[in-house]
């Protein structure tokens, strides 16, 4: 048929999507050591797929990249953390800015 349409499984496609996510931001740990720029791309194209298919990257997950460079952190590398006022500062050395985490003690 000429003018029917395929019904897509957004479900399917979206777990699809969160596992690839997982999988890229895992390789990006990986290869962060070999070659930083590569870690970098597969943020940028973890960060693709979960905009495309409308997804949240979980808090865990988004803590392992800048949100202002996008670039891959690695403590000790290009990242400092700290402890301020019931927060953690990430302060990332690409970009020179910082991120903000609440916690409890």
């Amino acid at each position: 048929m000429a003018g029917a349409k395929r019904r897509t499984d957004k479900a399917g496609f979206r777990e699809i999507a969160k596992e690839r996510i997982q999988i890229l931001l895992e390789e990006a740990g990986k290869a962060f050591h070999i070659d930083k720029k590569l870690s970098d791309r597969y943020v940028e194209m973890a960060r693709k797929i979960a905009m495309k298919h409308r997804l949240k990257i979980p808090a865990h997950l988004q803590k392992k990249f800048c949100k202002h460079c996008y670039s891959y952190l690695m403590p000790g590398h290009n990242l400092r953390i700290r402890t301020r006022n019931s927060h953690l500062v990430y302060y990332c050395s690409e970009c020179k800015r910082y991120a903000r985490f609440p916690y409890k003690k």
